[in-house]
């Protein structure tokens, strides 16, 4: 990921420098419209190989329409795209064996035994393995990684929620892909089951070299999974980078709590480091500090300021960005 330092804002829409070899997604002013109406507008970002990116935004933002136009179900009205070096407009069954989507269920056969279901679904990406990457995943692998080694024999409509949910992540990828789309990947996970799934995203990123673009609703789960956050709102991307990044970018307050004389305090250093207040405070006279804890803004702190600048107006093209700057978007640069 890039550093800290290299966030930077741009005018006008922006899309982070990357290595062409290794872009995985490129898109170039998308825009998408029925009727008059615009749903996207100049969409521009790029994902790289083994990234993690996550794509936030409100309700009737986009972020459905965006991801149904890289996986090929939906025809843009402009702009450019391309998903693994293809237009997906154009993608035949060869590049979409290279891709690999988990829906928000999978509500057929539900008197298919799991292992049955996976077997018989990986044969169709069979013709697809490459010396590079073998297809499909062996299945007791497949099984033992999503947790569902247990239930192998079990039909499918007997499962339990969360084990459903992990059968729609093994189908998702059962065939090794190298792009995967996360929709809400975690519904219905129990905490030990979030967790492990988690770990199964940082495994199939860093060891399968999957670039993963997921949406959800859950800001802590995108916090810790994701390299690169991206937020839609307003028909366009109005912030690209890392949570650490975004939140130094918006200036979000930082609370300093402690204890003194019996008593509890909370104090929000909105502007500046907190470093400074807590060296005053250490150096009080007023008597000794205990259970002192620094809150840095979180990325759900910084996701409601980026859209509540958007929903006031401070964040239109014409009237001041994100960062206060007017056209701007906060945007990551890669280093080179």
């Amino acid at each position: 990921m890039s550093s800290p330092e290299n966030v930077t804002i741009l005018e006008g829409q922006a899309s982070p420098k990357g290595d062409g070899a290794h872009t995985v997604i490129e898109v170039r002013d998308l825009q998408m419209r029925y009727g008059t109406k615009d749903v996207l507008r100049g969409v521009s970002f790029t994902a790289r190989r083994g990234e993690v990116l996550a794509l936030l935004g409100p309700n009737g933002a986009g972020k459905t329409t965006t991801i149904e136009i890289l996986e090929g179900f939906r025809m843009r009205s402009a702009g450019e795209v391309s998903v693994l070096g293809t237009d997906p407009a154009h993608g035949d069954e060869a590049w979409r064996a290279r891709l690999g989507v988990v829906l928000q269920s999978w509500r057929d056969h539900g008197r298919w035994r799991v292992r049955e279901l996976l077997s018989h679904l990986g044969r169709y990406y069979e013709p697809y393995s490459t010396p590079e990457r073998a297809r499909p995943w062996d299945v007791d692998e497949l099984l033992r990684v999503v947790g569902l080694t247990e239930h192998a024999d079990k039909k499918i409509n007997t499962l339990s929620g969360g084990q459903r949910r992990r059968l729609d992540v093994a189908i998702g990828i059962v065939g090794r892909p190298e792009l995967i789309f996360l929709d809400e990947p975690t519904a219905g996970f129990d905490p030990h089951a979030r967790r492990e799934f988690h770990e199964l995203v940082h495994r199939l990123s860093d060891f399968e070299s999957a670039t993963i673009l997921l949406t959800t609703h859950d800001l802590a789960e995108a916090e810790k999974l994701a390299d690169r956050i991206l937020v839609l709102a307003d028909h366009h991307i109005i912030a690209d980078g890392s949570a650490d990044e975004l939140g130094r970018q918006m200036a979000t307050a930082t609370e300093v709590r402690w204890t003194q004389g019996g008593d509890r305090h909370v104090h929000a250093v909105a502007e500046g480091d907190a470093t400074e207040f807590v060296r005053s405070l250490l150096a009080s006279d007023d008597g000794a500090v205990s259970e002192l804890e620094v809150r840095h803004g979180t990325l759900e702190d910084t996701y409601m300021a980026l859209v509540h600048r958007i929903e006031t107006g401070q964040g239109d093209p014409g009237s001041g960005g994100p960062a206060g700057v007017p056209g701007a978007v906060v945007a990551t640069e890669e280093s080179e």
